[in-house]
C-alpha cells in the first residue's frame, strides 16, 4: 500500500471516530490534493479538488470543542502517515478570528497514556522558570466519547535555522528541570553529581481554560504548605512511561524532553526556543540524551538505522562536549541513549527502526567494554 492510500485509509477511520454523525454533510478539502494528502480543512470556494464531506451534527468533535471554548470552532485535521505506535488524531481548532488551540486525541491505551503524561508534564513546566525554552500551556484536558482530549496553546511556528548555542542552552535547561532532581547550582557535567532518589508523583491538578504559562519561580503542591516557596529543585517528578529511560542503564538524575527533533522545535520571535510534543518527557537519565536524540533523528533522514547509530557514537564527543562530557562519557551516553530508545520501542510493541539485533546489537557488542 502506498503512502497516500495508507493516509487516506487512516483518515477514513479518524473521521468515523471524530464525526460519528448524524448531521448534515459539511464540506472539507484535502490539501494539497488526494495524491499528496496532508491536511483536511473546511472547504473554501477557491479550493481545488479533493472534496470530502463529514457529518456536522452535535456528536462531533467540533461541537465538543465549541462547548469547551465557548465559541464556534472548526477544525483542521492532519492526515497522519503510516502506522506508528504513538499515532493519534491531531487537530488545529480555529475560531472566527484564527487558531485557538492545538488538539491531541488519545484513541488507544498508549496514546491516552501519552496524552495524560504530556498534560502532567506541562503542568509541571508551568511552575518552572524557563529562560530559553517555551512550552505550550494546557488549555483543556478531558475525556470525550471515551477519547482523551488535550488542547494546547498554539505556538507560532517559524521556519529557519536554529543557532547551535540556542539549542545547547535549551537542552541544558531541560536537563535541569525539576523532577530529575539535578541540583540547580551544580555545573552541568559535574562528575560529583549523585544519583538522587526518585521524586513524588506529579499531582493531578485541574487546568483552567485559557491558562497561560506561569512565570512563578516556585512550585506548590495543593494542600502541602511545606512545599510553598520551595526552590527550583523541588517540583515532583512526572510518572515514568513504559520504556522510560530512567529505568535503563546510566540514569544520573537529569531530565530530557524525550523527542527533541528538528520538527518539534522552532525559534520564537524573541529568540527563545519553542518546544512542543512533551509526551515522552522523562527523568533520571544521563546528561545529553536530548542532544544525541536530535542528532540521531537527523541522521536517520539520510542513513539507515545501523549507520546512524554508529554515527551517534563516532560523533558523540562533538555532540556532547558543550555539556562538559569527556570522550569516554560521551560514548557511554550515546550508547545508553540508543539502548533506551530500543527499550522504548520494545515497550510500545513497535520497531520502526527494525529489530534491534540488526541496528544496535552489533554496535553494543563492539563497545561492550564501555558497559
Amino acid at each position: 500500500m502506498n503512502d497516500a492510500r495508507a493516509r487516506l485509509r487512516y483518515l477514513d477511520e479518524t473521521l468515523d471516530l471524530l464525526f460519528p454523525g448524524p448531521g448534515d454533510p459539511s464540506p472539507y478539502t484535502l490539501l494539497p490534493h488526494r495524491l499528496l494528502p496532508r491536511r483536511l480543512v473546511p472547504r473554501a470556494w477557491w479550493h481545488p479538488g479533493g472534496r470530502v464531506t463529514v457529518p456536522s451534527g452535535r456528536d462531533g468533535i467540533e461541537s465538543h470543542l465549541s462547548e469547551v471554548f465557548g465559541t464556534p470552532v472548526r477544525v483542521t485535521l492532519r492526515v497522519r502517515p503510516a502506522r506508528r505506535a504513538n499515532r493519534k488524531p491531531i487537530l488545529e481548532a480555529r475560531a472566527a478570528d484564527g487558531p485557538i488551540a492545538f488538539v491531541k486525541i488519545g484513541d488507544t491505551d498508549l496514546t491516552r497514556e501519552l496524552v495524560a503524561h504530556e498534560a502532567r508534564t506541562l503542568g509541571l513546566l508551568a511552575g518552572v522558570p524557563l529562560k530559553t525554552v517555551v512550552p505550550p500551556a494546557v488549555l483543556h484536558h478531558g475525556s470525550w466519547r471515551g477519547l482523551s482530549v488535550l488542547a494546547l496553546t498554539p505556538l507560532p511556528v517559524r521556519r529557519g535555522r536554529i543557532p547551535g548555542a540556542v539549542l545547547t542552552d535549551a537542552i541544558a535547561e531541560i536537563a535541569r528541570i525539576p523532577g530529575g532532581r539535578a541540583p540547580e547550582r551544580a555545573p552541568l557535567g559535574d562528575p560529583a553529581r549523585g544519583h538522587p532518589a526518585p521524586g513524588d508523583p506529579l499531582p493531578e491538578t485541574p487546568v483552567r481554560t485559557g491558562q497561560a504559562p506561569s512565570d512563578a519561580r516556585t512550585w506548590q503542591t495543593p494542600g502541602d504548605p511545606a512545599r510553598t516557596g520551595q526552590a527550583l529543585g523541588g517540583p515532583p517528578s512526572v510518572d515514568p512511561l513504559p520504556g522510560d529511560a530512567s529505568r535503563g542503564p546510566g540514569g544520573q538524575g537529569f531530565s530530557w524532553h524525550g523527542d527533541l527533533t528538528p520538527w518539534n522545535i522552532s525559534r520564537g520571535p524573541d529568540g527563545r526556543l519553542l518546544v512542543w510534543d512533551w509526551e515522552r518527557f522523562g527523568t533520571g537519565v544521563p546528561l545529553g540524551f536530548d542532544a544525541v536524540h536530535h542528532f540521531f533523528q537527523r541522521a536517520l533522514r539520510r542513513d539507515d538505522p545501523a549507520t546512524a547509530a554508529k554515527a551517534c557514537v563516532a560523533r558523540s564527543l562533538r555532540i556532547l562536549a558543550p555539556f562538559g562530557l569527556s570522550a569516554a562519557e560521551a560514548r557511554l551516553t550515546a550508547l545508553h541513549y540508543l539502548i533506551a530508545l530500543a527499550d522504548r520501542h520494545a515497550a510500545d510493541g513497535h520497531t520502526p527502526l527494525g529489530p534491534p539485533e540488526l541496528w544496535l546489537t552489533p554496535l553494543a557488542d563492539s563497545l561492550e567494554i564501555l558497559l
